[in-house]
């Protein structure tokens, strides 16, 4: 027993000492928007220069000692990847639904060079958002939501938004995120940029018709 006592205050330190010599993890994230090619990508480019240009801003981020990218993929009910659900972004291809030639998917080329960078990849979607500028419609292909579904879109200005107070609306939008995790090895789902209209926006008709068991309407706030 006394040749132990010596070593106590030893073995109490040690799992301090190993604690101490595991490095720090912090979440440090920059975010990537896409909507009217804010940062990525130039849709007059083609993939290769996209493919390229895309690799350059990661490097940068990977440099700054950035960890995780928060890549925006759906900005007005469009896909910057390939789905099934919704159309190609105009934002990569200029054009609403064309596919970009040669074929070639963003989300799942961002994923792998993140990931081979020590970096996570989160999907980034604004919920609600169908129509940035109502102007733009007409560019709209056939099989967006807010020409196969006018009803379920809010008028707010030029600003054309899907109303997440109705069940099918909210279905839509959850088929949309399962589409995402079942398909792609993303690390996160985010929501940002609601575009909900401001609070003199008259939701009434929604609320009556789907209570969903609130009596005050005040109370359906932040629920979906």
């Amino acid at each position: 027993m006394r040749k132990i006592l010596p070593y106590l205050p030893l073995l109490l330190l040690l799992p301090l000492l190993s604690l101490a010599q595991s490095p720090k993890r912090e979440f440090r994230g920059a975010w990537i928007a896409t909507y009217s090619n804010i940062d990525w990508p130039n849709k007059s480019q083609t993939p290769a220069q996209q493919q390229a240009a895309l690799k350059t801003i990661l490097d940068e981020h990977k440099a700054t000692g950035i960890n995780a990218i928060f890549l925006q993929v759906r900005s007005q009910s469009d896909a910057l990847y390939l789905s099934q659900l919704e159309p190609i972004s105009a934002d990569l291809t200029g054009t609403q639904g064309k596919l970009p030639s040669p074929l070639w998917d963003p989300l799942q080329f961002a994923i792998e060079e993140s990931h081979k960078r020590g970096m996570e990849l989160h999907a980034w979607l604004n919920p609600y958002r169908a129509i940035g500028n109502v102007a733009n419609l007409e560019s709209f292909t056939g099989s967006h939501v807010a020409k196969q579904h006018p009803e379920w879109l809010i008028t707010s200005g030029s600003l054309r938004t899907l109303d997440p107070g109705l069940p099918a609306v909210r279905n839509y939008i959850m088929a949309v995120i399962a589409d995402i995790i079942k398909r792609y090895d993303v690390d996160g789902i985010h929501f940002d940029d609601y575009f909900y209209p401001n609070a003199t926006f008259d939701d009434n008709a929604t609320f009556t018709a789907h209570p969903r068991g609130f009596t005050n309407q005040a109370d359906c706030a932040g629920t979906m």
